[in-house]
């Protein structure tokens, strides 16, 4: 089949697919990398709120991808995590689970910002021979054995682009989804993230804190020395009210939810918000178009694991993709693309239902149900090897995990 692979979104997910497929020897002829035209994102020059937290799967991706040694330098190491659990009037905040890396050799994740990973994928594209097309998505057609693209390009004519596979890497709202008529399942919580970036006189020792609220959980995630990135889901409404105040209503309420752990907050260097949301596409394909990363799922921030979850999209993929090609087997064949949904649904609904069930758990001010979830904690804590199984799970290197993910050339 000589139809190119067409990879539809220039975020992480769709960089790192191209990038993947590139370093195994697909050639450049054979990939056709479109973005949906929009306001130049260069030309941004507010501080980057957005860190990410990248497990071990992923670094060992990024490492297969060739990108980790330019990454690794931007990147702060989270080597524990603690859990607390109490109301925000309340003075003690005693500490009800941690965690620690399986392995001594390496920390429970890195943190990196996100503008800056998205910027490394693309020029190592482009450093590869690859750079992406901006284009608008006029429309999808699909027969057998083929799918084509109408696009429209800036000067106005509009062209087809002709694919054996089309991969919807466009986000939350993609429009590629959309076209191929594939329903999303979820609902928006009544909640906001405030992302944010501040310094404090105390060191963090490279511990994270997560602590969960009523309103929703607020988690200090550790930088260099001094500094942290917050990530803050607070009720729509208060939090509304709280950006409203600019940046002194922020700290302000950073401080209070910080209480003391990093002893003085004392400036706010970059702060974000977007509203929060449970979406999950109700299949993973549909004729020749596949989903991949928040295209296919969004979850909730909490457990920190929406990139990663989008980047083992993109080692299943890149892998099932490489292997049919090497064979001279079609790419986008139905039992290929049964295969990945197979793979990569299961994971995205236990991860969803995970931070679901979690988010509603704790934002319930009931004494009966903060009885019963302490009590949970609690037997995580005691369970012989049951938190060495939770962080080995978090860490995307268990077994069955996808060949990049486990540090292997495709």
């Amino acid at each position: 089949m000589s139809d190119p692979i067409i990879v539809y979104g220039a975020g992480p997910a769709g960089s790192s697919l191209v990038l993947a497929l590139l370093g195994a020897g697909i050639p450049a002829s054979r990939l056709a990398w479109l973005v949906e035209s929009g306001p130049d994102q260069a030309r941004r020059t507010a501080p980057e709120a957005r860190y990410i937290a990248l497990h071990a799967g992923s670094r060992s991706l990024l490492e297969q991808l060739g990108v980790w040694p330019v990454l690794a330098p931007l990147t702060f190491p989270m080597e524990t995590i603690r859990i607390t659990d109490s109301a925000l009037e309340e003075a003690i905040r005693p500490d009800l689970l941690g965690f620690s890396p399986a392995s001594p050799d390496a920390p429970l994740a890195h943190l990196v910002p996100l503008d800056r990973l998205a910027a490394t994928l693309a020029e190592a594209c482009a450093a590869a021979g690859c750079t992406p097309q901006p284009v608008a998505l006029r429309g999808l057609d699909q027969k057998a054995g083929q799918v084509r693209l109408t696009l429209r390009h800036g000067d106005g004519r509009e062209s087809q682009q002709d694919g054996a596979l089309v991969v919807a890497a466009d986000g939350a709202r993609s429009r590629l989804r959309m076209l191929a008529g594939i329903p999303v399942h979820g609902w928006p919580y009544d909640q906001i993230a405030i992302v944010a970036t501040i310094r404090h006189s105390l060191d963090h020792e490279g511990e994270g804190l997560q602590h969960f609220l009523p309103a929703g959980p607020f988690a200090m995630l550790p930088l260099d020395a001094g500094r942290s990135s917050i990530v803050w889901s607070e009720r729509a409404a208060d939090a509304e009210r709280i950006l409203r105040g600019g940046e002194r209503a922020i700290l302000e309420g950073i401080r209070q939810r910080a209480a003391g752990r990093r002893g003085e907050i004392t400036a706010l260097e970059a702060f974000t918000s977007h509203p929060l949301q449970l979406r999950l596409a109700r299949r993973f394909h549909a004729g020749r178009v596949v989903l991949a990363a928040d295209a296919a799922h969004v979850v909730h921030p909490l457990a920190g694991q929406g990139l990663n979850l989008g980047l083992a999209d993109v080692a299943v993929l890149a892998e099932q993709i490489v292997d049919r090609m090497r064979l001279g087997l079609d790419p986008g064949a139905p039992d290929m693309l049964e295969a990945y949904q197979s793979a990569r649904r299961p994971p995205a609904v236990a991860m969803a239902m995970t931070t679901e069930s979690l988010n509603r758990l704790f934002s319930r001010e009931s004494g009966l149900l903060r009885l019963v979830r302490d009590v949970g904690v609690g037997l995580v804590e005691r369970w012989p090897g049951l938190k060495d199984r939770l962080v080995e799970n978090a860490a995307g290197t268990a077994q069955g995990a996808p060949r990049l993910m486990r540090g292997e050339a495709l």
